[in-house]
């Protein structure tokens, strides 16, 4: 925890960041360039373990969950793990990811195991021969501590290739209780705001607990815990009392998460490319209650937190990646996508354009791996606007800044390939032909209940998606836009491509965004065939454009989207781009 050593000056409030694969992220998105804000602002910040499948080292937060068991010991299963790398490597974590763990393989486990690989989703299985792969087993220890799990490795003859998919299907053993995740949150703010006992040492002097509040910050991963945190129930602590007041689930798009099954594996997640049939975009995708066509299922995120009397305040802010990557359209339209929503009273959507799934620092930069620059628009000073109405929201009620996103009838929500979407073709750009858009997937019989019994899953239906519209300069409609984006130098999206020499090319780069400078002048917009206004014929010189940049700043904080406290960092960034306009 950090808290004020004068524990009188905390604001009431306890920030609880759920911890993305052992990192804590709060600080960073909140503090940064914003002299020391959650400090300033009085909060407390919390961060405890809650996954299992995280390995030791450079100081993740680690949860050793109990295994589970039967009289004969523990249990076993099938278990699939897809990965990819973006190098060739002669093996690599079957988790991913360096950092996670996987699953043991049982002493037969391997003898009935399969490997397969293939360049797309779509594509058929090409099965590597038994003689060509082998698994590793090691349990890492680091920094005074082993994971619960071990860090399990496929080693491929010739190496594993950039961009293809390959599948591992194995009888593993060591189920751990991941699902310990979401109680253990639970449990830790529930004792910070209600325990009276010496045991609690954030007491005030009366006694009471200097915690009257509770949100949850979570970003990705950590956000789709807060969505399935609020789904299974696990806002009501064990007396009925409600646990978090308020959540912000940041850029988790329309995913929940894999985090209470036998064998759960939360820190993988569906993407367009890699674990695309991975358990995670499952209806329902939408706070409200639902009908989905595709399963015959009726439910909501917030069904069981409403039969509770535990309903929070939730502020759901996503970027124009989501919408390419996590599926966002689906948190506020049917699962078919043929209506906007209706989100409930105590919901506020937050859709922030010209965006990708990470903060950047507002500086253009090359891609390693994309098509494209990656898109570097800092959405960070929106996040410290959204906190303060929030807590404010759950103090007195008072009115948070209106949603905004796009929508389906007002057609800022629309088809996403290339023409119905508005897109102008742009000179050297290839715009994105798939999209991150799930399915109803045949996990078995028992899959609601805990247990995967059918590996691959089958397809029984398909989700769709949208994404936003765009303007004449190809950037978005009913957005959020920061001032770099209301008054552009360049276009930003939320989609980028992968390059040749990663593999897999031209399809998308997992999670990140372009940006694609206008043109200068209109000798340069004729010469190349780009159909955007360039910078000369919008703004005639830098001055105008400082002028309109501060206007749209201050739109925003009129809004309540930005606070006035950040215009004076935003106006510093946008004086950095005078070298755009004056290159020769």
């Amino acid at each position: 925890m950090l808290v004020p050593k004068d524990l009188s000056k905390a604001n009431g409030t306890l920030l609880y960041d759920v911890n993305n694969r052992g990192r804590q992220l709060a600080v960073g998105f909140f503090n940064d360039s914003a002299d020391h804000f959650l400090m300033r602002h009085g909060y407390i910040v919390a961060w405890s373990g809650w996954l299992a499948d995280v390995l030791p080292g450079d100081g993740r937060l680690l949860m050793h969950a109990p295994v589970a068991q039967t009289e004969q010991g523990p249990i076993t299963g099938t278990v699939r793990a897809e990965f990819s790398v973006d190098v060739e490597t002669p093996k690599f974590s079957i988790g991913n990811r360096p950092m996670i763990a996987g699953y043991e393989p049982t002493p037969n486990g391997l003898e009935h195991a399969s490997l397969t690989w293939r360049l797309h989703e779509g594509d058929p299985r090409v099965l590597i021969p038994k003689n060509q792969w082998k698994l590793t087993v090691k349990l890492v220890e680091a920094e005074g501590q082993t994971g619960g799990l071990p860090l399990v490795e496929a080693e491929v003859a010739g190496g594993l290739q950039p961009g293809y998919l390959y599948e591992l299907i194995y009888e593993a053993q060591g189920s751990v209780v991941q699902g310990c995740g979401l109680a253990g949150i639970r449990d830790l703010i529930s004792f910070c705001k209600f325990n009276t006992s010496k045991s609690n040492l954030l007491l005030l002097p009366n006694g009471k607990p200097a915690v009257r509040r509770a949100i949850g910050f979570g970003v990705s991963q950590s956000g789709r815990c807060l969505r399935t945190l609020l789904y299974e129930g696990f806002n009501a602590d064990e007396q009925g009392r409600m646990v978090f007041d308020g959540l912000i689930p940041h850029v988790a798009g329309g995913g929940i998460g894999f985090f209470n099954h036998r064998f759960a594996w939360p820190s993988a997640y569906a993407s367009q490319h890699v674990n695309h049939l991975y358990p995670c975009d499952m209806f329902p995708f939408a706070y409200e209650d639902q009908h989905d066509p595709v399963s015959g299922h009726h439910d909501g995120l917030q069904r069981r937190a409403t039969e509770a009397g535990v309903v929070p305040k939730i502020m759901h802010v996503q970027t124009s990646a989501e919408y390419w990557h996590r599926s966002g359209s689906l948190v506020h339209t049917d699962p078919l996508g043929q209506r906007d929503a209706t989100p409930p009273e105590n919901v506020r959507l937050y859709s922030i354009g010209g965006s990708q799934h990470g903060a950047s620092n507002d500086v253009p930069r090359p891609s390693p791996d994309g098509q494209s620059p990656d898109c570097p628009t800092d959405y960070r000073p929106i996040l410290r606007a959204l906190l303060l109405a929030l807590d404010r929201w759950i103090q007195d009620d008072t009115p948070p800044p209106a949603s905004r996103y796009p929508k389906i009838s007002d057609g800022t929500l629309t088809d996403w390939r290339e023409q119905p979407s508005g897109w102008n073709a742009l000179p050297g750009v290839r715009y994105p032909e798939a999209i991150q858009q799930p399915s109803f997937l045949y996990f078995g019989p028992h899959f609601a209940s805990g247990l995967i019994t059918v590996h691959p899953p089958r397809k029984a239906g398909d989700y769709r998606v949208l994404a936003p519209a765009y303007q004449p300069d190809n950037n978005e409609k009913g957005m959020i836009l920061l001032p770099s984006i209301s008054v552009p130098v360049a276009t930003f999206t939320g989609w980028n491509l992968r390059h040749r020499k990663i593999g897999s090319e031209n399809t998308l780069l997992n999670l990140k965004g372009s940006y694609i400078p206008l043109p200068r002048t209109s000798a340069e917009r004729e010469a190349t065939g780009d159909p955007r206004q360039s910078l000369a014929e919008r703004y005639g010189n830098f001055e105008t454009y400082l002028t309109q940049y501060r206007a749209a700043a201050e739109k925003l904080v009129s809004e309540g989207y930005l606070l006035a406290d950040d215009i004076p960092l935003l106006m510093d960034r946008a004086n950095a781009r005078r070298e755009v306009f004056s290159k020769p």
